[in-house]
């Protein structure tokens, strides 16, 4: 007994102590507050008067002048041609350049643009940066030694205050830090701007031996380009938007140079060189220069949340999700949708399998469980593809090694040179509208990031899209379908022939468990 009697004690006082802490923990936590905006300095992007002053400005002009209103359009489906364009826009800029990205990599294209925004400044470019903080993990110092430049303003967008490990951020202020910018814009000048699915990073430009996505963006010049210059004043000065400096630690003396070193080590690597010579042989925006870029001219108009959103503070009038119903109305006769991370939900759900039955054509690309990346996200699309497909929905899901020729012009606008994993978020209604953007056809979306993009009015563009889902989309995806008795098949079809899989292809019972037990959870809303 004497040994019992000194142990409860002991065990008594380090609960005491494990409680406490936590107490003190709790305590302190709830008192990380996020700094106060009063000192940020206030800016503006130029206006299009100054824009069409630029060379970038200038190089469309004439065509602009016949075509009033219009915007033209380059689609940027090849992924090292994507990543030659924001090069090619940064060493042309001469005012500006407002870039605004969800996920931006500290890894080889990341370093190489990051540097290519510290040459512009170092011309007396403006160059402001605003990235969503959750994307951007790994660039504290880089970010702060940025802020060093007297021509470089950088802001995170919705950020963590306890900077390492962030997911404490999501125990301790859940409400807020589940809410994401999840944007994508890089505009020059306010005269040409690129907007789309990708983010910034490797596997975004085809860098990587691991998934690389298949995704699109568009470059854009004409009115819409100051249409989201406009858009990136207007999250720059949100209320969700906080200098870097306020958040981490200011950069060191030494360390404005650091960004200097590792980009000078990336470009001696030999798959830097081959992305440096992309620009040689994709110079997209020196053919614009030149006025040889074959551009689609159509009117365009841009989408966009209010940044509000991400306070939980804007009304649903202004969102994403209205203003697609608001500008496109209801397909009368087909709508293609290309969604990486398809979960509809019971409202989506509805409205698709609606249209269905009205007699619409609906066909909905996205990634097989082997092809995703969140393998959470295909758990809240499973649950709903039986009712899809019993209304008349084509589902169609990507398959992980679709082995496409890396040069073929008729895959290019959904896959570009690779479909590792669907990344492109793009839908076509009627053949003659379509949305090229950020925007996922999943509940995060929809209810707590904010997305833009553009709706195209171009037939031709349309055109090419929908015919891709007639003749490509069967060769790299599998059909999903019902057998008589309600029970999900997948087809794949190749070199003539068909397989039939009566459970997800390529993949294993223990991750098809996994997969059914995260699709029992109650976490749709936030998918």
């Amino acid at each position: 007994m004497p040994t019992l009697r000194y142990v409860a004690p002991d065990l008594l006082k380090r609960s005491v102590i494990v409680v406490a802490s936590i107490a003190v923990c709790a305590a302190a936590l709830s008192g990380c507050a996020l700094p106060p905006l009063e000192s940020r300095t206030p800016s503006v992007a130029i206006s299009a008067a100054e824009a069409r002053t630029t060379t970038l400005g200038r190089s469309a002009a004439h065509e602009l002048a016949a075509h009033h209103g219009m915007a033209g359009i380059y689609p940027l489906a090849d992924p090292r041609a994507a990543f030659a364009a924001r090069m090619e826009l940064a060493r042309t800029a001469e005012r500006t350049l407002d870039v605004q990205y969800y996920i931006w990599r500290s890894d080889l294209t990341g370093t190489l643009l990051l540097d290519a925004l510290r040459a512009a400044a170092d011309r007396g470019v403006r160059v402001r940066l605003l990235l969503d903080d959750y994307g951007s993990s790994s660039l504290d110092d880089t970010l702060a030694a940025l802020q060093t430049h007297p021509n470089v303003e950088v802001r995170l967008f919705n950020p963590f205050v306890i900077r390492t490990p962030k997911f404490i951020g999501f125990l301790t202020d859940f409400s807020r830090t589940n809410r994401r910018m999840h944007n994508k814009s890089f505009t020059a000048d306010g005269a040409a701007t690129i907007v789309g699915g990708r983010n910034i990073g490797d596997e975004y430009f085809g860098a990587t031996d691991g998934i690389v996505f298949a995704d699109l963006d568009v470059l854009a010049v004409g009115p819409i380009s100051t249409d989201v210059a406009d858009e990136f004043d207007r999250y720059w000065a949100s209320g969700s938007s906080y200098p870097v400096d306020l958040i981490v630690r200011r950069a060191g003396a030494d360390e404005p140079d650091e960004l200097d070193r590792k980009a000078r080590t990336v470009e001696r690597d030999s798959t830097a060189a081959a992305y440096l010579d992309a620009m040689r042989d994709a110079p997209i925006v020196q053919q614009l220069l030149d006025g040889t870029l074959s551009l689609e001219w159509a009117r365009t108009q841009m989408v966009s949340d209010d940044p509000a959103k991400a306070l939980s503070q804007a009304p649903s009038e202004t969102s994403v999700v209205h203003q697609f119903r608001e500008i496109l109305g209801d397909p009368v006769h087909e709508l293609d949708l290309v969604s990486p991370y398809f979960v509809p939900g019971v409202a989506g759900t509805k409205y698709f399998t609606g249209l269905a039955r009205r007699g619409v054509a609906v066909r909905v690309l996205t990634n097989s469980l082997e092809a995703t990346d969140v393998t959470a996200v295909h758990s809240g699309y499973m649950t709903r593809r039986v009712e899809l497909l019993q209304s008349g929905v084509e589902l169609y899901e990507l398959r992980r090694s679709p082995g496409m020729e890396h040069n073929s012009e008729e895959h290019a606008g959904i896959f570009g040179s690779s479909g590792s994993s669907l990344h492109a978020k793009t839908f076509v209604v009627d053949s003659s509208r379509v949305f090229v953007g950020s925007f996922n056809f999943d509940q995060r979306s929809a209810h707590l990031n904010t997305e833009l993009g553009f709706v195209i009015d171009s037939a031709p563009l349309a055109s090419r899209i929908a015919s891709i889902f007639v003749s490509l989309v069967p060769q790299v995806a599998y059909v999903t379908r019902l057998d008589a008795d309600g029970r999900l098949y997948w087809l794949k079809r190749e070199n003539g022939t068909e397989v039939r899989y009566d459970t997800e292809p390529n993949t294993t019972w223990l991750g098809r468990l996994g997969v059914w037990f995260l699709s029992i959870l109650p976490i749709e809303s936030l998918l």
